[in-house]
């Protein structure tokens, strides 16, 4: 059990590999995986294994994150709710941008491989990771996905997490940046309802702004709680289904990749 969410980990799966298959590690994790079971615990206790699973995960993402700086490689972690579009604007993108950059893609849900073979049916390569009963990709997924990936040096690499505003937050994956989805069917106030997790985020996307005459929801006023957050966070505003906004998108990747 993680002690940071309650998730349970020891369903999760690389698509087609067992756990037992996974390519060896300079950090390898312990025979029952990160998350430590055996609750409940004394509340010193819980504090003291939370900072034990973040103190592993962040190592085995400074290695990810070493590795991708090696390689030229620009790693970006989609974070948002379950049904906000993240597979939708990531399908469009790799669309428009696939002819000129090498993307690869790591898919995080539960369960099904639905999600990277909507990814691989645009000729980009993907895996996908099931995290069976957990709410979060860590970095050792990521780790193990990338041995299977193999993206090339100077790629462009998306992870779209498991739908969740909570737990992807404090896992560092080893990316450049978080990009936090947020459509314009949830609510304005998600950035005052789940802080850390657009604390974390360099860049918010309003999806689904061509539903804006159709719902209650104010963009001003969106956009003024993600920067109480994060006074730091940029916004763009797009339509993944219609095209508004996806240039300003591509152009913000095109950046991201040139810095």
């Amino acid at each position: 059990m993680c002690s940071t969410c309650g998730c349970a980990s020891g369903e999760r799966r690389i698509e087609g590999v067992s756990r037992d298959d996974r390519p060896g590690h300079a950090f390898s994790s312990d025979p029952s995986g990160h998350h430590p079971s055996g609750l409940p615990f004394a509340p010193r206790r819980l504090v003291d294994i939370e900072m034990d699973v973040l103190a592993k995960n962040n190592q085995i993402a400074a290695h990810n994150r070493a590795h991708f700086a090696a390689a030229g490689i620009l790693a970006l972690n989609l974070v948002s709710s379950p049904g906000s579009g993240k597979t939708t604007l990531l399908t469009r993108t790799l669309e428009q941008l696939a002819a000129r950059v090498v993307c690869t893609v790591i898919e995080g849900d539960q369960q099904t491989s639905r999600d990277a073979d909507r990814i691989r049916a645009t000729g980009v390569a993907a895996i996908q990771v099931n995290t069976g009963k957990g709410c979060h990709l860590d970095a050792q997924m990521v780790h193990d996905a990338l041995h299977h990936l193999s993206p090339s040096p100077g790629s462009l690499l998306f992870i779209e997490n498991v739908g969740n505003l909570v737990c992807p937050a404090s896992f560092d994956l080893g990316e450049r940046h978080k990009v936090a989805l947020l459509s314009v069917t949830e609510g304005e106030d998600k950035p005052l309802k789940y802080p850390d997790m657009f604390a974390a985020s360099r860049l918010m996307i309003l999806n689904k702004i061509d539903l804006l005459p159709y719902v209650s929801f104010d963009v001003d006023a969106c956009i003024a709680y993600a920067r109480q957050i994060n006074p730091q966070i940029e916004v763009i505003a797009l339509s993944a289904t219609r095209g508004a906004g996806m240039a300003e998108w591509l152009a913000w990747l095109e950046q991201q990749r040139c810095a």
